[in-house]
């Protein structure tokens, strides 16, 4: 089946008023029900597909470090050529859920994952997964941007050289992925200058760059413009709509705005517990959970 979007179902690019970060939205306030008004005129689910494959299947997923459970019981569809957006308070799971898919948990020593994360027929969290080839698949975009202590071209490039690339390809494919991260314009000159000199925003659209060089099925963006201002967010987000053309995305955001702005459907967590997932505007329109309510009414979190 086909599920990529069509030229009518294009979301349109949100605008420079749409980047304010509201913090401390009030219950019921102005600010409050401008959230809601704002899903309804510029969010992203407008577009989705709902004839869109499921890429991922989750089913009764528990995490745990050491003996302190961080997930319970967490079942989500993975939409495939969609965005994904995780919501909720700090330390509700979220990142953690989040890390699971591409199994970066198993990296902190004792940790444990129980349940199911369909892929093609296979569990990610398999015993016999290639976990190398796995994270391949499944790339990842981190909160602060983390280059390299190298060129911006050996940035993009480090993961092809891994796949032993040709020297031709090598080269074709960064410049494909610089212009996929919406960066090949700003960077084309200074190819060989260290990564390190550029701005925070930059940086980031690099990280996203070096990840889809290596062609994943899936993108997860742990809050990637949590340390950008709000014009390198504004970047992100519409790098985000054209990406999810081409990729599945999952994204955690502390900003339900953000939220709002760039996904087809948003998962709700707290306490370590999947609350409620929908398609984006139903979620923040028609919550059926009081909590989700509550949340994204400004009520907590």
């Amino acid at each position: 089946m086909d599920t990529r979007l069509n030229r009518s179902q294009e979301p349109a690019s949100p605008n420079s008023d749409q980047t304010r970060v509201v913090t401390n939205i009030i219950p019921d306030s102005p600010s409050a029900k401008a959230l809601k008004r704002q899903v309804v005129e510029t969010n992203a689910a407008k577009y989705l597909n709902p004839e869109a494959d499921i890429k991922i299947e989750v089913k009764h997923v528990n995490f745990y470090y050491g003996e302190k459970q961080a997930l319970y019981d967490v079942t989500l569809p993975v939409t495939e050529l969609q965005v994904t957006a995780l919501i909720g308070p700090s330390g509700c799971g979220k990142t953690t859920f989040l890390r699971s898919l591409n199994r970066m948990n198993d990296l902190i020593p004792g940790t444990r994952t129980e349940g199911e994360a369909i892929m093609d027929e296979q569990n990610l969290y398999d015993s016999a997964i290639d976990v190398i080839s796995l994270r391949q698949r499944v790339g990842m975009v981190f909160q602060r941007p983390n280059p390299f202590r190298k060129s911006i071209f050996d940035n993009v490039a480090y993961g092809l050289h891994i796949q032993r690339k040709s020297g031709q390809a090598i080269q074709e494919t960064v410049e494909q992925s610089l212009r996929e991260a919406a960066l090949w314009d700003e960077v084309k000159d200074r190819l060989k200058s260290s990564a390190l000199g550029l701005s925070g925003g930059q940086q980031q659209r690099l990280c996203i760059a070096r990840a889809i060089a290596v062609r994943p099925e899936v993108i997860l963006m742990d809050e990637p413009c949590a340390a950008l201002d709000p014009i390198a967010t504004l970047k992100i987000e519409e790098l985000i709509t054209e990406l999810s053309k081409e990729y599945t995305i999952v994204i955690v955001t502390h900003n339900m705005q953000q939220a709002a702005r760039v996904s087809h459907y948003t998962g709700f967590f707290l306490n370590g517990r999947l609350v409620e997932y929908a398609p984006t505007r139903e979620l923040f329109e028609r919550p059926k959970k009081k909590e989700t309510e509550d949340y994204i009414s400004g009520r907590f979190g």
